[in-house]
């Protein structure tokens, strides 16, 4: 049953990566990349469930907030241009 489990989470990594390869925008592949790190996460709890190592659920932990991290910068460097500087507005 949890091969099957692995099976399916492959299927969509897989599905992910095309995505990210033919995404029509920056932010469509951007997101394309970030359901495959989320993808990755499940690949790697199942994996330790699967092989009884429940210490891989806490690299699974620190790879989600990696790639959250990852995310948001990548983001904000696409968008702005720029990681440094603050780009609201201020009122007068």
């Amino acid at each position: 049953m949890f091969t099957a489990a692995m099976t399916g989470v492959l299927i969509t990594m897989l599905i992910a990566l095309i995505a990210a390869v033919r995404g029509p925008t920056v932010f469509d592949r951007i997101l394309a990349v970030n359901m495959f790190g989320t993808k990755t996460v499940l690949l790697i709890a199942v994996s330790g469930f699967l092989m009884e190592r429940p210490e891989w659920l806490d690299l699974a932990l620190v790879y989600a907030l990696v790639n959250f991290l990852g995310t948001i910068t990548v983001v904000k460097y696409v968008r702005f241009g720029n990681l440094g500087e603050d780009h609201r507005r201020a009122d007068p």
